[in-house]
């Protein structure tokens, strides 16, 4: 049994959403056959894209982590190709869609889960999930983007206590911090529904959003404001941005659907 599952679901407008499930219980931990099926998942993702994407997982908690036995007898080299793998062919191809993408965490959510719910545009938590990258009880580092990528949301400090002292923090702290986007009872559904809210919207715009965010995450708000101009001219050759122009002129805001074109 494939330890997740890829589906392609619509929403009532005919949007389409990928959702990729983890299922491998009963931690659902990263040991090389999740992460080998996720990367395939992202990769088949990748070659068609749908208009959002949703990541989450069944089981009493999203993940306890990485299964340490990966680690065990990995040399230097080894264990540094490991991580560039992960990066090339999950981490980055996840940030990489050109649609959003949604992460939703019901419970506990550890090291490797966690660093892939920072690599996607939204986190959506329930009430009692719990994050932790604990590394630190094997001598390790974060080493999927963890760190940097909560720097970014929650700022430096933070990032460094979070790793460094390898604590649990709850959906509420995370929240506060910036981390997570929203902390909802019904996780799932919130997630879904969610998903779906963006699915309708204007995919080539937000795929845009992402482009603008990810070149002032490379190198400033001057680098962002250099590509800016283009990538936003861009959209004026598209359907959805003429049809909506339209509609707003026609009857008002609000009112315009999109395709996707």
């Amino acid at each position: 049994m494939s330890p997740t599952k890829l589906t392609r679901e619509y929403t009532d407008a005919g949007a389409e959403i990928g959702v990729i499930t983890i299922d491998h219980p009963p931690l659902n931990l990263f040991d090389r056959d999740l992460m080998d099926s996720l990367i395939e998942d992202i990769a088949a993702l990748t070659l068609t894209p749908p208009r959002a994407v949703l990541i989450r997982a069944e089981g009493k908690l999203v993940s306890g982590g990485v299964d340490v036995h990966v680690f065990a007898g990995l040399s230097i080299e080894e264990a540094a190709q490991l991580w560039r793998d992960l990066f090339n062919k999950l981490i980055h191809p996840v940030e990489a869609l050109p649609c959003p993408v949604v992460f939703a965490a019901h419970g506990l959510t550890l090291t490797a889960a966690f660093e892939l719910a920072l690599a996607c545009d939204i986190i959506i938590a329930g009430p009692k999930a719990k994050f932790g990258l604990v590394e630190t009880v094997v001598g390790l580092t974060p080493s999927m983007g963890g760190p940097q990528r909560l720097a970014e949301r929650a700022g430096s400090g933070r990032a460094r206590e979070f790793v460094m002292t390898g604590d649990l923090y709850n959906a509420q702290t995370m929240l506060d911090w910036g981390v997570v986007n929203r902390v909802e009872d019904d996780v799932d559904a919130a997630a879904r529904a969610f998903a779906g809210r963006l699915a309708d919207g204007p995919t080539r715009a937000n795929a845009a959003t992402k482009e603008i965010i990810a070149a002032w995450r490379a190198s400033g708000i001057a680098s962002a404001d250099e590509l800016t101009p283009q990538i936003s001219g861009d959209l004026f050759d598209t359907d959805d941005l003429v049809n909506a122009v339209r509609s707003f002129l026609d009857v008002g805001p609000g009112k315009a659907t999109f395709k996707g074109e």
